[in-house]
């Protein structure tokens, strides 16, 4: 059974820093593409940053437009468990969120799984 349990939120003041985990744990999470979204209260979620394997030990990353040079992806595989790590830097009151990891299979008929959410909070 697949499960994904983040960890890591918590209130902070602007310009602080957070650094998420996700758990993942079920299967061999090596080639899932692996990801964070965020939603904010009464808006839709929406893509934070992802990370996927490429070749040999390099790993693709890509940010949302509003998180780029904040805040950093990684992950850490193994053989039944990985990790995912979102480090989050000079954060604004504007990231409060409920932050979510998300695990997406290869190929064609994609699965995508949800954790459960981790809240954080900015004060101005």
């Amino acid at each position: 059974q697949v499960e994904l349990v983040e960890s890591g939120g918590g209130l902070v003041q602007a310009g602080g820093s957070l650094r998420l985990s996700c758990a993942a744990s079920g299967r061999t999470f090596t080639s899932y593409t692996m990801g964070w979204f965020r939603q904010a209260s009464g808006t839709e979620r929406e893509f934070v940053a992802l990370i996927r394997w490429s070749s040999g030990s390099i790993y693709y990353t890509e940010y949302a437009d509003s998180v780029k040079g904040r805040f950093t992806i990684s992950r850490v595989n193994g053989n039944d468990k990985n990790t995912v790590y979102l480090q989050m830097n000079s954060l604004k009151p504007e990231d409060t969120a409920v932050y979510y990891c998300n695990a997406v299979s290869p190929g064609v008929g994609a699965t995508r799984y949800w954790g459960q959410g981790t809240q954080v909070t900015v004060s101005s």
